[in-house]
């Protein structure tokens, strides 16, 4: 399993430090997701497809 070289965080990640979030890393074919307050933590994998369909979920307000 390649190790994510560049995770990013959602502009909607809050006040202060921005720690109040979760970042994700393309690591094609999936995506890789993290708690922002614990780095150094596991990461759930999950395929792109999945992780973009689920986003398309949120977005239409289906979440």
């Amino acid at each position: 399993m390649p190790t994510p070289t560049q995770w990013r965080k959602s502009s909607y990640s809050g006040g202060g430090e921005g720690n109040d979030c979760v970042e994700v890393a393309d690591v094609s074919p999936e995506i890789a997701i993290r708690d922002s307050k614990a780095p150094g933590r596991a990461a759930l994998w999950v395929p792109a497809r999945v992780f973009g369909t689920f986003l398309g979920a949120v977005k239409r307000g289906r979440l």
